[in-house]
């Protein structure tokens, strides 16, 4: 898997620079397009293709603040595995449980009211997650690793997908009933 930092040219960190790292993946874009490589050698055209691929999949990973956290877990030595999801605190778990019991019931009343206060809520607790994450990220790279942390950062990690994938289906049921 390639470090999606490094091949836009930037600091690995969990806070970046959306903008900047949008500008990178355009003036790279731009730079590689296949007009651009026209008259190249077919084995610089599809190398340059092949750049032009992992630039967009950088910036596609890099955008997204879950797999943004994934590519610095792995540089940090922490490899989140393939369909297992990292677990949450109880707690947070049982917060979510609660969520979507409400987030169905809004949705069987056709409270759009309703239903967009539990987006709210769970926006606040999304912004909540990525600043945990950062954190815990931020310690773990001040400390040289992820051994000690990798458990937060996994828990941290965790929580941030049960928001996102609970504002992907309050998105659906809106769409479905609204």
């Amino acid at each position: 898997m390639l470090d999606p930092f490094a091949t836009l040219g930037l600091e690995p960190a969990f806070d970046l620079d959306l903008a900047e790292a949008e500008r990178r993946h355009r003036d790279l874009s731009r730079a590689l397009h296949p007009d651009r490589h026209s008259q190249s050698t077919p084995a610089d055209r599809r190398a340059a293709l092949g750049k032009a691929i992992e630039v967009n999949e950088a910036w596609r990973t890099l955008k997204d603040p879950i797999r943004r956290g994934e590519a610095l877990l792995r540089r940090l030595g922490v490899e989140v595995e393939e369909g297992r999801e990292p677990k949450p605190d109880p707690a947070f778990l049982m917060h979510v449980m609660e969520q979507r019991e409400a987030l169905a019931q809004a949705g069987r009343e056709r409270n759009e009211a309703r239903l967009e206060a539990l987006v709210g809520e769970m926006r606040a607790e999304q912004a909540r997650a990525i600043a945990a994450l950062s954190l815990e990220l931020g310690r773990a790279a001040a400390n040289g690793g992820a051994s000690v942390h990798a458990a937060a950062l996994l828990s941290r990690l965790g929580e941030l997908r049960y928001c996102q994938r609970f504002l992907d289906e309050a998105t659906m049921l809106r769409d479905e009933l609204f």
